[in-house]
């Protein structure tokens, strides 16, 4: 128990840290995607079919293996880590999309008419109202990522279930690793549907006041 609950630690941290580069990365892509130019919003399409259109994992080896032939070398965690936050940035990209099209077109109007930036516009108006509709999807997109973890194992993390595979090598027994594994697998799912759930009540449905 002690080991696997070490790469639970390192599985809950590589969600985290994914969850939050993919936040960003995600509206990255999204405000990238709505810009006016098309020299800009040609090559953010093209990033984001082409990263959800392969596999995870062979993104995974792609960082890993590859990038050190380019002169970058990150270590596993890191890689994986970014892995995780490019391939579901570009997922959250059309999340965003979805809770900022439902944004009425007066909203838009009234930036202009007061004269705000983009910047300002996204952060004090569209945002605010586009975030909250889309909690349920960023907490699918959660959950997901958790349950990716494991393929992490392919570029040598020790997470939680590379950590039962190494003890049911070490004992001829993987049925009572892996069985805790599933467990804590499914606990820490169900407790981040209860949260996600929870700040969607907390959180007001029609987007926080505007200032």
């Amino acid at each position: 128990m002690p080991r696997v609950l070490q790469g639970l630690l390192v599985t809950v941290e590589a969600t985290v840290v994914g969850m939050a580069l993919a936040l960003v990365v995600g509206l990255v892509l999204v405000i990238g995607r709505r810009a006016r130019s098309r020299i800009i919003v040609a090559p953010v399409r093209f990033i984001i079919e082409f990263i959800r259109s392969t596999p995870l994992l062979v993104q995974l080896y792609f960082i890993f293996f590859v990038f050190p032939d380019l002169g970058i070398r990150l270590g596993p965690f890191l890689a994986g880590v970014i892995g995780l936050g490019l391939h579901y940035g570009c997922y959250m990209s059309e999340v965003y999309r979805s809770g900022i099209d439902n944004i009425p077109k007066g909203q838009w109007e009234a930036a202009i008419s007061l004269d705000l930036t983009r910047i300002q516009t996204y952060r004090d108006i569209i945002l605010p109202q586009a975030v909250p509709p889309i909690l349920p999807m960023v907490g699918n997109y959660l959950i997901s990522m958790f349950k990716d973890t494991p393929l992490l194992s392919a570029i040598t993390v020790l997470e939680m279930l590379q950590r039962a595979k190494m003890i049911g090598s070490e004992t001829f027994h993987y049925f009572e690793p892996l069985t805790v594994v599933g467990i804590l697998f499914l606990i820490l799912s169900l407790l981040s549907s209860v949260a996600v759930r929870r700040l969607e009540k907390i959180l007001p449905k029609g987007g926080f006041p505007l200032k």
